[in-house]
């Protein structure tokens, strides 16, 4: 394992922008070392960037993601770190599910007024002489 990453090994590795990385840094998310006007990112600000991004995937908000992360620093730790995170994945799983609902009856509800406009299409070309 290396002792730092550039701020180009980590644009790179996680295919983010620097800027991507700038705003995590002005959020607190991430704290790299200064050396004049280099930043040197230390593993533990490398996997913080790691745990962000996946939360971002997932569809975890900035401050669900600090809460997350910022644990395994602080008591409980890691313990507790996990425990938040297997309740905000039932959270955002449950979301996911009621839009998924949601959708299906949308499309359920698009499917009958197509097939209703087809049908009457259908009727009204029967009539033409």
């Amino acid at each position: 394992m290396r002792a730092h990453y550039t701020i180009t090994d980590l644009t790179r590795e996680f295919d983010v922008t620097t800027r991507t990385l700038r705003f995590y840094e002005q959020q607190g998310l991430i704290d790299p070392l200064r050396r004049g006007r280099t930043r040197l990112y230390r593993p533990a600000d490398r996997t913080r960037l790691k745990l962000i991004l996946r939360g971002k995937r997932l569809g975890f908000s900035l401050s669900e993601i600090r809460e997350i992360v910022d644990m395994y620093d602080a008591p409980p730790g890691e313990r507790g770190q996990l425990d938040l995170l297997i309740a905000r994945i039932a959270e955002r799983r449950a979301e996911l599910l009621a839009k998924r609902r949601d959708i299906d009856l949308t499309l359920a509800d698009l499917d009958d007024v197509e097939t209703g406009c087809h049908e009457r299409l259908a009727s009204l070309g029967k009539e033409r002489p």
